[in-house]
């Protein structure tokens, strides 16, 4: 780390320093607060160390004009017994710690030491945090089917608004995966987005869950607790398997998502709170508004914004994009490098219907990335289900040559033509099988010149 003293007593810096510099520390030293202030101005600097009195300015006024020039240096006060309340209130306003004279030089190597490893963990989350909102990009929704580019076309313009969204999908779409790229790509993005499986707690957990609890306000109850509606002030909740919510909660969800305002359970004191909402769930609202179980009122604040992810059988353009991304990110983690997939397994995949969806596909991948013997993942790999399709009654490719884009292309010319075989030409029909509107159908064969 680079350190910096600040100190007008010579045999003080020098003590430090010579101390310091065997420890294998770079450092500078300077006499006083403002040629301190400066020279953080100009260089590189980690941790200052600096006198609380000083004839030119206080150790609080350096405090403040670092943290002001760069706030990611750390500054530790050094201070006399008499001033420990004020170095106290200089910590409050961003001192990592004090020291007090005369300094114990053991003391001052383990509060290095916890700077020096505080610093690598803020670095180390700021990395998972870049990390983590490059994977949820929109930009890394993989996708090329015209069902997934109005889903992204339609994240892309809410995204920079605090609107609630109402995510509906069969379980293993990706919906929370949707809801992520949809809060980094807001401005909360720099907070965490807090997330609760609604379906996973009894009604009174959830009920603690979402609000949180006063002191003995239940039995078991033996704290007060901050729920995670607090939790995600001025950031985003995701609420999953909305559905599940017993219809008492539903009705404190409304209230908050009316008044913006909370009460813990056991409280009458409300707090405002700034919370974007995004709900999802594999039920359906209007169903469960017809039989009584989800209340009508709730179902349109939670639906300002609808979106519907399709199911994997039925955006099969995306299929070989994500066993593609999938084959890559597990030979990764697994050290299997220029991993690829057999003729008959690749077939074999691209034909099943994927009842679990993209985490399904997920998977059949990694199950079949680690049992592979070699870098080819072959048809032996993957699961019986996935197997004992009969290959002799589906299209398949006649041979390996062309492009990828080409033989992706040669084999949906066959899925639509054996689909248009077993409906008699009746386009409605053949869409159904395919699992795709009759538009997109049509679209298909004017693409790839087939009779419409």
């Amino acid at each position: 780390m680079n350190l910096l003293i600040i100190d007008n007593e010579k045999s003080q810096r020098d003590s430090l320093a010579g101390f310091l510099k065997k420890r294998g520390h770079a450092l500078a030293t300077v006499s006083a607060g403002e040629a301190g202030i400066a020279y953080v101005e100009k260089h590189q600097v980690d941790v200052v160390l600096t006198d609380f009195r000083m004839p030119d300015k206080s150790g609080m006024e350096v405090l403040e004009a670092i943290k002001a020039l760069n706030p990611v240096v750390d500054v530790v006060l050094i201070t006399a017994y008499g001033t420990i309340e004020t170095a106290v209130e200089a910590m409050k306003k961003g001192a990592f710690d004090y020291l007090t004279k005369p300094i114990d030089l053991d003391e001052l190597e383990l509060l290095l030491a916890k700077i020096e490893n505080h610093r690598n963990l803020v670095s180390e989350n700021e990395r998972l945090r870049e990390q983590l909102a490059e994977r949820y990009q929109l930009h890394n929704l993989i996708f090329q089917s015209r069902e997934m580019a109005k889903v992204a076309s339609t994240v892309a313009r809410i995204a920079p608004t605090r609107t609630t969204v109402l995510i509906s999908g069969e379980s293993g779409t990706g919906k929370e995966v949707l809801a992520k790229a949809i809060h980094f790509a807001s401005p909360r993005k720099d907070r965490s987005m807090v997330t609760v499986n609604c379906a996973a707690l009894s009604d009174t957990l959830l009920e603690s869950e979402l609000f949180g609890h006063e002191k003995g306000s239940f039995t078991g109850a033996d704290r007060q607790r901050i729920g995670r509606f607090e939790q995600a002030h001025n950031s985003t909740l995701f609420l999953d398997e909305v559905g599940d919510i017993p219809p008492a909660t539903q009705v404190k969800l409304l209230r908050v998502l009316q008044e913006r305002t909370i009460e813990r359970v056991g409280s009458n004191q409300p707090l405002e709170v700034d919370v974007r909402v995004i709900a999802a769930t594999h039920r359906s609202l209007d169903q469960m508004m017809k039989e009584g179980t989800f209340r009508e009122d709730l179902y349109f604040r939670l639906n300002v914004v609808a979106i519907d992810i399709p199911p994997l059988s039925g955006r099969r353009d995306d299929i070989p994009l994500l066993m593609d991304r999938f084959l890559i990110r597990f030979g990764e983690e697994n050290a299997r490098g220029n991993m690829q997939f057999s003729k008959e397994a690749f077939d074999l995949l691209m034909k099943y219907d994927y009842p679990g969806n993209i985490r399904e596909l997920e998977n059949i991948v990694e199950q079949a990335v680690v049992l592979a013997r070699g870098n080819v993942v072959t048809s032996a790999e993957l699961p019986s289900t996935v197997r004992q399709l009969p290959l002799e009654n589906k299209p398949v490719f006649s041979s390996l040559s062309g492009s990828f884009a080409e033989q992706v292309a040669a084999f949906e010319q066959g899925l639509i033509r054996q689909a248009l075989a077993g409906t008699k030409g009746v386009q409605r029909r053949a869409a159904d099988v395919l699992g795709m509107t009759e538009r997109h159908l049509r679209y298909k064969l004017q693409k790839y010149g087939m009779k419409d």
